[in-house]
């Protein structure tokens, strides 16, 4: 790679919000998610914990809570896990924070382009 297209490709991937993004599609991923009841032990998870065998986590059914929360079942959410509701507020708080660090950027961006031009 030339020393161009790696300075433009790094200038590209700093100015991506990355972290929003990825926020925004596992909020969207969970909303559109099939809850599945307490009861239902088989499903897929990435958590190691769970895959090297140990009972305990204490993030496993995270996901499962936020996405009972938003089909509207806060007893199921709370049975899952007691975090669901927290964490899906302070995970909201980030979305809209860093929105508007996002939004703040671009009107700064506008305001100095017409300056110069």
């Amino acid at each position: 790679m030339t020393l161009k297209f790696k300075t433009s490709l790094t200038n590209w991937l700093s100015r991506f919000p990355l972290e929003l993004i990825c926020w925004v599609t596992g909020l969207t991923l969970l909303a559109v998610a099939e809850p599945q009841g307490h009861s239902k032990v088989h499903h897929f998870t990435f958590c190691p914990l769970a895959n090297l065998g140990l009972d305990w986590c204490p993030g496993c059914g995270l996901g499962r809570s936020i996405t009972q929360l938003f089909h509207g079942n806060l007893e199921e959410s709370f049975h899952q896990h007691w975090l669901g509701l927290p964490a899906l507020l302070i995970i909201c708080f980030r979305i809209v924070k860093l929105g508007r660090n996002e939004w703040k950027k671009k009107k700064n961006l506008i305001s100095k382009e017409k300056y110069y031009v």
